[in-house]
């Protein structure tokens, strides 16, 4: 049997969620002090980063890490539990979070230029970043609905904090699609207690498959609805495309990164666990096609160049969906290594986004031009993420998307139909972008817009870009670059991730221990 509480590294466990909000604590009493909290909030992140990188070691060497919180062993007490897939989200997550923390301070989104510093920008930040190590780490169902509503509730406040008419209905949206969704998910925590008597993950998964199948299969759809909707999958995905495009910029690439792939990770994790299946599941297999074409095509339809990225996030969701749904070791895999890169190179394309609108003054391709010729280095922190989430070899998007193609034509007739649509999406992608790139970089240099939103203080129509900026953007480019370099070493933990996470027996006798119920 598995003792969590001697493993020497489950004490670890509980700093990714008490860090940042210990940090939030010391930012709120030392609001007077900008410089204090942007201090806390980076080594707070720089400290996650590290035990992230440390459990992602020790779980793919040993496999999962548990940590009974207050001495109560699972199923009764609280458990945190991190395995391969939960501490490479978990660190690839913080360092992105970190980065773009960084670009929000030097463009004063942070505190707007003001002398003094935002009281709710950096406790709301680091807060947020509790919130997502708690959905990461989590090992039941109610504690998974804490952590999302931590996030939930710190990220109302940072996407409704600029107070034009058109960024409060945007934020309003946000706010009411996100409570409809806890709502839901309180619900179906309600639902699955009720039949089951325990919201303990690895609990429920033998407590679950013991209920009849038509109970089961209405707890599962409940749950792919709750976590659809954090997800933005299609048909659930009408509130994304008009929410961040709204949101300050960094605020704007932290959801992208972060959030929707929350949702995903949640997916994952309980359907695997939950609801497992020896062959593809159709219902996911069309959502996931749906999810791509519509993001695709609805990227192509658009002016703005916040609301493009958007909707090819969304597209992108699709491809993660397509490897779920095929619901084996091999496609669960790449979709592993899809979500890690798509929380890299999103982000990474929000803040290079940011800086085309700090250079230009407008959001809208086709009032640039000429950024080639006055900012080739914006150029080049736009081309190589474009790329990458094109999926154009060698890049870390191609190696993911091959995994997905391998595995979906292994699948099945109708998996490989669908590994056809990942080939279509891809091109719209790659078309997409090529055309932000005509519009923004070629052409004769335009006179920069004065901002058209009197009541943002953040600098826009600059040729100057500060350095921290510019590093914390190309720091995301090189992330993304090293998950290409290191695709061998990334593929092999996912692959293993792949395994753990459809044979079950690692993370249940992890929790449970060997004479758990399984």
């Amino acid at each position: 049997m598995n003792n969590a509480a001697a493993d020497p590294y489950a004490w670890l466990l509980a700093l990714p969620v008490l860090l940042p909000l210990l940090g939030a604590a010391v930012t709120v009493i030392g609001s007077r002090s900008p410089t204090l909290q942007r201090v806390v909030g980076i080594v707070v992140l720089l400290a996650v980063s590290a035990i992230a990188g440390v459990l992602l070691v020790v779980s793919d060497g040993t496999g999962p890490i548990v940590a009974p919180l207050g001495g109560w062993a699972a199923p009764v007490g609280i458990a945190l539990v991190a395995d391969r897939l939960s501490s490479l989200l978990l660190l690839v997550s913080t360092l992105v979070t970190l980065a773009v923390l960084v670009y929000a301070i030097d463009q004063r989104i942070a505190d707007y230029g003001r002398g003094t510093a935002s009281t709710t920008f950096h406790p709301m930040y680091l807060m947020l970043s509790a919130g997502v190590s708690l959905a990461y780490l989590t090992g039941d169902l109610f504690t998974l609905f804490v952590a999302f509503e931590i996030m939930l509730t710190a990220s109302y406040v940072l996407i409704t904090r600029r107070t034009s008419a058109q960024k409060i209905r945007a934020g309003m949206t946000y706010v009411t699609v996100s409570l409809l969704s806890s709502l839901l998910f309180l619900t179906a925590i309600a639902l699955v207690y009720a039949a089951t008597g325990t919201v303990n993950l690895a609990d429920l998964a033998g407590r679950v498959a013991q209920l009849p199948p038509g109970l089961a299969t209405v707890l599962g759809l409940m749950l792919l609805l709750v976590f659809g909707i954090k997800a933005a999958m299609v048909p659930l995905h009408f509130w994304l495309p008009d929410s961040y495009p709204n949101a300050p910029g960094p605020v704007a690439a932290l959801f992208a990164g972060l959030l929707t792939k929350v949702g995903f990770y949640a997916m994952v994790r309980t359907q695997t666990l939950l609801f497992p299946r020896d062959d593809p599941w159709t219902l996911l297999l069309v959502i996931a096609t749906a999810t791509m074409l519509v993001g695709a095509l609805g990227a192509l339809a658009q002016n703005d160049i916040n609301r493009l990225l958007s909707f090819l996030l969304v597209s992108h969701i699709g491809f993660m969906l397509f490897g779920l749904a095929v619901f084996d070791a091999a496609a669960v895999s790449g979709a592993a290594l899809y979500a890690a890169h798509h929380i890299t190179v999103l982000a990474t394309l929000f803040l290079v986004s940011g800086l085309i609108t700090r250079r230009t003054g407008t959001v809208l391709l086709d009032r640039m031009g000429g950024l080639l010729r006055t900012a080739p280095w914006l150029a080049a922190l736009y081309a190589i993420p474009a790329l990458t989430l094109a999926g154009v070899p060698p890049t870390a998007g191609f190696v993911a998307k091959l995994a997905l193609l391998q595995a979906g034509a292994a699948a099945g007739p109708w998996p490989t139909v669908v590994a056809g649509v990942v080939i279509v999406a891809s091109l719209l992608t790659l078309y997409a972008l090529a055309r932000v790139w005509v519009r923004v970089f070629w052409g004769a240099p335009k006179a920069a817009l004065p901002d058209d939103d009197p009541d943002d203080e953040v600098l826009v129509g600059t040729s100057r870009t500060p350095m921290p900026m510019f590093a914390a953007t190309a720091g995301l480019v090189v992330v993304s670059l090293a998950i290409a370099a290191f695709a061998g070493p990334l593929t092999a933990v996912t692959g293993r991730a792949g395994v753990d996470l459809l044979d079950r027996d690692p993370y249940l006798v992890a929790v449970l221990g060997s004479g758990g119920d399984r």
